[in-house]
């Protein structure tokens, strides 16, 4: 799924089942949680992009990604909130949660909450396994290279 033009691939069940991995497909397709701290990016801080895993679409900086102590990764703001869907959560019944999904690939990311750090306030708790790292090196490689210059020194 590299490139800007391979972005949107069309979305059909049975062809993410041979994509993702089964965390992957779980999370992403039946909202399901991965287990915090036994997940690929809750401790993971090295420059770069996270992006859906289903569709490629940027989603998060490293640069706005912060150690909430959740066992998630977690972030203050998105990269552009026009790939991000908040909707009213009541699956847990204690009280309402919001949730996040991407709206290209309608993924199920995670959920956001008004905990987090300034300036936004915010913490995006996402799963690992609904994103994917683009290190900032392979940018333009992957076809991000619009994002190379958040990481310009």
């Amino acid at each position: 799924m590299r490139g800007v033009k391979n972005r949107r691939p069309p979305i059909d069940a049975e062809d993410l089942k041979t994509r993702l991995t089964l965390i992957q497909y779980r999370v992403t397709q039946e909202d399901a949680t991965e287990p915090p701290f036994q997940n690929e990016y809750w401790n993971h801080f090295e420059d770069g992009i996270y992006v859906d895993v289903v569709s490629g679409e940027p989603l998060f900086s490293s640069k706005d990604k912060f150690d909430a102590g959740c066992g998630w990764p977690s972030f203050s703001r998105p990269l552009a909130t026009t790939e991000l869907a908040e909707l009213a959560d009541y699956k847990l019944a204690l009280q309402e949660r919001i949730e996040v999904r991407s709206k290209t690939a309608d993924s199920h990311l995670g959920h956001v909450f008004p905990d987090g750090p300034a300036p936004t306030g915010l913490r995006y708790c996402i799963n690992s396994a609904s994103i994917r790292f683009i290190p900032a090196t392979e940018l333009k490689l992957a076809g991000y290279e619009e994002f190379e210059k958040l990481f310009k020194k």
